[in-house]
């Protein structure tokens, strides 16, 4: 899977820049899954709305992206909500109208991905 030029520009940016300041606020939501190749926890600042146990968010690059990827190796993740961390099981929908999910999600967060992304995918997590 090769990554388009848009992709590699916002990825360095969120990379070296958003995602560690955004990893430091407490409100942040985060998602947090386990490297394929390392195991080790990685964590994502991620946009989405929690809706009773279960955890909604649309991914900008889709499958392309490295925590989905993470998740097609191993769906046990957590995400924190709020200051409060919850274990799931995370589950692509390609199915789902991703365009659609977006208007049910925070405005902010929804209005990046749909600006930065070209693949987008719906990610559900099931809480534990």
């Amino acid at each position: 899977m090769t990554s388009t030029p848009r992709q590699r520009v916002v990825n360095f940016v969120q990379r070296r820049v958003a995602n560690p300041l955004m990893r430091l606020v407490p409100i942040q939501t985060l998602l947090e899954t386990t490297g394929r190749k390392s195991g080790r926890p990685r964590t994502t600042p991620i946009g989405g709305r929690l809706d009773g146990d279960t955890f909604w968010l649309v991914s900008e690059f889709g499958d392309r992206s490295q925590y989905v990827r993470n998740i097609a190796a191993n769906p046990r993740v957590r995400v924190r909500v709020r200051g409060r961390w919850h274990s799931g099981t995370a589950v692509a929908l390609p199915d789902d109208d991703a365009r659609a999910r977006l208007a049910e999600l925070p405005r902010m967060n929804s209005a990046a991905v749909r600006a930065m992304g070209d693949n987008l995918l719906t990610i559900r997590v099931d809480l534990d």
